[in-house]
C-alpha cells in the first residue's frame, strides 16, 4: 500500500503533464481490452444461457488485464525506476487530462460554432442522441458527462491503482471497459452484458462517494452540494452517476439529468440539483474549473498519504 500511494501520485503527475502521448504508435490498453472483448462477444454471445455465457467473457477479460500487470508489477519491483516506469503504465489508465480535453471542446464548439458544432463535440463524449439536444442540452450532457467520468475515469482507477497496484487498475479499466460495451439494456445485451453491469456498479460504489467528495472540497465546501448530494444522488437510475452529478448540480447551480434520449428512447431519470435548466458554455467552462480543483484536490491528498507512509 505504501508504494501504491507514491505510484499513484506520480502517475496522476505524469498523466496531467503528458496524457497518453503513446496511443498513435502502439495505441491504447482499452482499445486492446475493447478488441479482445469484442471477439469473446462475437463468439459467445449466441444460444442459451446467455447470462452465464457473459460472466466467462467477464473472467476472461479481468484475466487478461490483471495477469500482465501482476507480471509487469513484479518484473519492475520497488527500484526507483522501477516505480516510475510502473507510474508510467498506471498513467495511461487514468484520464484526467483527455477528460478536460473533451469537456472543454464542448464548450470551446458552442461558443465558436453553435449548436451544430456543440452537438457534434458532445457527441464524442455522451451516449446520447446529439439532434435531440438544444444548446442548453449540449451544455448539460457535457457537465453531466464531467461529472460521471471524474469518477469513472479518474477516481476509481486511482482508488483501485491504491488499494492493489497496477494489477487492480487493470482490472478496474477491463471491467469498466465491459460495461461500456456490453452493459445496455437492449435485446443483445440484456443478458450478455449482465455480469459486466453489476459488477461495474459494485467496483464503481467507493470511487463515486469519493468523487462527490473531492468535489464538494473543490466547491469551498459549499452547502449546496452537500443538500443536492444528500438529497438527489440516490434518485438517479444509475447506483453511482447520481453521487458526483448532483455534487456537480449543486456546485454549479443547475438542475441536471431528467429524461434523456438514447437511441431514440426516452429514459426517464430522476433530477440531479435545483438549479437551472438553461444551461451554457459558460456553465461547463465552470464546471472544468471545479473539476480541475477536484483533481488537484485529490492530488494533493495523495501525495500526502505518499510521504505519510514512506
Amino acid at each position: 500500500m505504501t508504494t501504491h500511494f507514491l505510484i499513484a501520485a506520480l502517475a496522476l503527475l505524469i498523466e496531467a503533464a503528458a496524457g497518453y502521448p503513446l496511443y498513435s504508435l502502439i495505441g491504447h490498453p482499452v482499445t486492446w481490452m475493447g478488441g479482445l472483448l469484442s471477439a469473446l462477444e462475437a463468439r459467445l454471445n449466441r444460444g442459451a444461457h446467455r447470462r452465464l455465457r457473459g460472466a466467462v467473457a467477464l473472467l476472461v477479460l479481468l484475466a487478461a488485464a490483471i495477469l500482465p500487470a501482476r507480471a509487469l508489477q513484479d518484473l519492475l519491483g520497488d527500484a526507483w525506476l522501477g516505480r516510475l516506469a510502473l507510474a508510467a503504465l498506471a498513467s495511461s489508465l487514468l484520464a484526467q487530462r483527455s477528460l478536460y480535453t473533451h469537456v472543454k471542446a464542448v464548450a470551446d464548439a458552442l461558443d465558436a460554432q453553435g449548436l451544430d458544432g456543440g452537438r457534434r463535440a458532445v457527441a464524442m463524449i455522451v451516449g446520447r442522441d446529439p439532434d435531440t439536444l438544444d444548446e442548453a442540452g449540449v451544455a448539460r450532457a457535457a457537465i453531466e458527462s464531467l461529472a460521471e467520468n471524474f469518477s469513472d475515469g479518474v477516481v476509481a482507477p486511482l482508488f483501485w491503482l491504491v488499494v492493489a497496484g497496477l494489477p487492480g487498475a487493470a482490472a478496474y479499466k477491463a471491467a469498466n471497459t465491459a460495461d461500456s460495451m456490453i452493459g445496455h439494456r437492449n435485446a443483445r445485451y440484456e443478458q450478455f452484458g449482465y455480469a459486466a453491469a453489476r459488477f461495474d456498479d459494485l467496483i464503481n460504489l467507493p470511487a463515486s462517494r469519493l468523487a462527490a467528495l473531492w468535489l464538494y472540497a473543490a466547491s469551498g465546501f459549499d452547502a449546496r452540494v452537500w443538500v443536492a448530494v444528500r438529497r438527489d444522488a440516490r434518485a438517479h437510475r444509475s447506483p453511482n452517476a447520481g453521487w458526483p452529478e448532483a455534487a456537480m448540480a449543486g456546485a454549479v447551480g443547475l438542475k441536471l439529468a431528467g429524461p434523456r434520449v438514447y437511441g431514440g428512447v426516452t429514459v426517464s431519470d430522476a433530477f440531479m440539483g435545483d438549479g437551472r435548466r438553461e444551461a451554457t458554455s459558460a456553465d461547463i467552462r465552470a464546471g472544468l474549473r471545479l473539476y480541475a480543483r477536484a483533481c488537484a484536490i485529490q492530488f494533493a491528498v495523495v501525495a500526502a498519504l505518499a510521504l505519510l507512509t514512506a
